[in-house]
This record gives C-alpha cells, sequence and structure tokens, in this order.
C-alpha cells in the first residue's frame, strides 16, 4: 500500500532554483504543485519486483492518471476508493479501505501519516504487517526501501 503525498510527492521540498540535495521535479497536476521525487520513484520500480503495489492514497484513480508518465511508474496500478472524505492530518481514515483490499494478506503500508490507531490496526491483523513511516520532506528513501526489501524477504523464507 503506497501513500503519495509524503513519500513521492515531497513537503517543504527546496524550491525550483535550489537543489536541496533532493532528486525530482516540480509538476503542477491538477493545477497544485508537487515536488516528486525521483528517487522514491526509482525504490518503488525495485520494490515492484517483490510487492504487489497499490496506491492507497486520497488520489485514488488519479494517482495512474498522472504518476506513470511523469515517474516512469508502471501503469495500471490498482488504486483504493475511500469512502469517507480524505484530507486529514492522519492514516486511520484509510484502514477500511486497505482492509478490505488486503483481505487477510501479508501487507506493508508506506505512509506519512501513520498514527496510533494505524499500529494498533496492524497490531490485531492476523496476517503479517508492516508499517513504514515516511519523512514527508524526504519521501521513500533507500532506508525504507530496504526495510521493506528485508521484510519481504523474511516472508519469502
Amino acid at each position: 500500500m503506497v501513500d503519495i503525498d509524503g513519500v513521492i510527492s515531497l513537503f517543504a521540498a527546496p524550491a525550483p532554483d535550489v537543489g536541496g540535495g533532493l532528486e525530482g521535479s516540480f509538476h503542477s497536476i491538477e493545477g497544485i504543485p508537487h515536488f516528486l521525487s525521483a528517487a522514491a520513484a526509482a525504490h518503488l520500480l525495485e520494490l515492484a519486483e517483490s510487492f504487489d503495489l497499490v496506491w492507497a492514497s486520497g488520489w485514488e484513480e488519479k494517482a495512474d492518471e498522472h504518476l506513470p508518465g511523469l515517474l516512469g511508474l508502471p501503469a495500471g496500478l490498482p488504486h483504493l476508493s475511500f469512502e469517507r472524505a480524505v484530507g486529514r492530518a492522519n492514516a486511520h481514515w484509510k484502514l477500511e479501505a486497505i482492509d478490505r483490499h488486503a483481505a487477510g494478506r501479508p501487507l506493508a503500508w508506506i505512509d506519512d501519516a501513520l498514527n496510533d490507531a494505524c499500529h494498533e490496526w496492524a497490531g490485531r491483523r492476523p496476517a503479517p504487517t508492516l508499517l513504514v513511516e515516511t519523512d514527508p520532506r524526504r519521501g521513500l528513501t533507500a532506508r525504507e526501501a530496504a526495510l521493506l526489501t528485508d521484510w519481504a524477504r523474511s516472508l519469502a523464507a
């Protein structure tokens, strides 16, 4: 399960004329400026070898409309749809849709806004569950990607 804002689209990204040490580029997506992390996209491409990627973001179907062309990510990835209004400052509003989609299978969830409700939910799931929280200013980095890869290998063993 992959969130977008704070994972791929970074917050507090550098101004366009300042590198800030981040690989990526600015894009206007439906009139909203986003700094999209090229590093996060590269990590997702690597993770796709071990995981079935699913968009778990308020972007819903918009993820597939915009991100493959801008970042070279695979087109046609499934996305979750949410029954309630999105845009809250935490991720617990996603739990019902994630649970429904995972249907008892192991899952890893990458998000920048995990809270106690998310951790309690993960602890109650009968299937293996890994929550990976990103720093919304850096997004998905090599550290989180390695954690995910190691977890996938441990499940396969």
